[in-house]
């Protein structure tokens, strides 16, 4: 490594002695031919043997000069910022991405290198935030796959016993069954997630009747506010169309109408309602059901959040960010509006045909 310093630093020099050697040699040469014609002075060559070994160790000392002021301009605004980004990147490659690069002095420094730190500061923001989710994400599925395998161990344990009466039977095969169904639903829900945040799921538009889908999808949900006695309430316009993929925009309706459902009590009502203007056409699904704060609103599409925990056995925190990902994708627009206690709205709008 010093052999490599070494011969760097004699290439850098021998480059200096040569520039100044022809800057001087020049120079010398037009002052000796000018002072000659003026006065008619006549060189002899003693005096040009001197003054060429005169004017050698001045090219010398000038060339050592310089080269020994442009290595330490070099260390302090080239190799010195090199140094640090380099050295911040083995620690990203190595997985701590809280490292940042501190902008060097404008003084007497390339202001492209602070651009440099400046995007590599982003990049590093960037990778630490997506590290988090990556970490969250597998931690939130590890959870979320617990219960229901810890249920359905226990079922499953208790199926075994002897003289199990029928009816003890069938709640704990029915338990087992349920709990599959729940981490099957998580698993395609995660799927299907993944597939729309890596862009691997290209929507098919077609022109279609969104009052017939909504009313479609609601009608699957007929048991369950039956069940529930929970009154329905529809305002849908007629004959407004979209251009849009009618089995992604399904999973849209089909997780608001069930999520709608799962957070209103016996007794409350669940209102559906399409207008349309100009341009837009724009579904309101709404529920008088126990509301959200405004910080739980803040975070309700993210994966995995979900704001009231005694609900929570109803669903996996993932169907929010599916019908986030899914309006994104149809270049449409989705928000909420919710009160404790009062109920919540969701509002989508969705460009039409």
């Amino acid at each position: 490594m010093k052999i490599k310093s070494v011969l760097k630093w004699l290439n850098q020099y021998f480059v200096f002695f040569l520039m100044v050697a022809f800057v001087i040699t020049c120079c010398t040469m037009l002052f000796v031919s000018t002072l000659r014609d003026s006065l008619g002075i006549t060189l002899t060559d003693d005096n040009i043997s001197a003054a060429a070994k005169l004017t050698f160790w001045n090219v010398a000392l000038l060339s050592l000069i310089f080269t020994a002021v442009d290595t330490i301009r070099r260390k302090l605004t080239v190799e010195r910022p090199v140094k640090q980004i380099t050295d911040a990147a083995e620690k990203i490659i190595k997985g701590d991405f809280s490292v940042r690069v501190k902008p060097q002095s404008k003084f007497g420094a390339d202001d492209t290198f602070n651009q440099v730190i400046d995007c590599f500061n982003k990049m590093a923001e960037e990778l630490g935030g997506v590290e988090t989710l990556r970490t969250d994400f597998i931690a939130n599925v590890s959870h979320e796959m617990k219960t229901p395998l810890a249920v359905m161990q226990n079922y499953g344990t208790l199926l075994q016993a002897d003289n199990l009466p029928e009816e003890k039977r069938i709640e704990y095969a029915k338990g087992v069954t349920d709990g599959s169904r729940r981490l099957a639903e998580m698993m395609t829900n995660i799927l299907k997630l993944n597939r729309l945040e890596n862009q691997q799921i290209y929507p098919k538009t077609a022109e279609f009747d969104l009052g017939e889908q909504l009313c479609e999808c609601l009608l699957q949900f007929e048991n369950v506010w039956e069940k529930a006695g929970i009154e329905i309430e529809t305002d849908i316009a007629e004959d407004v169309k979209v251009k849009a993929d009618a089995e992604l925009l399904s999973l849209v309706w089909n997780n608001l109408f069930s999520n709608a459902f799962k957070f209103t009590e016996s007794g409350g009502t669940v209102s559906v309602s399409l207008t349309a203007t100009a341009h837009h056409a724009i579904v309101k699904v709404k529920d008088t059901g126990c509301g959200m704060t405004r910080e739980v609103g803040a975070h309700i599409f993210e994966k995995f959040y979900q704001g009231d925990t005694s609900h929570s056995a109803g669903g996996n925190g993932l169907g929010l960010a599916l019908v986030k990902r899914v309006v994104d994708i149809m270049h449409g627009e989705i928000g909420v509006e919710s009160a404790v206690g009062v109920g919540t709205t969701f509002t989508v709008r969705i460009r039409r045909a």
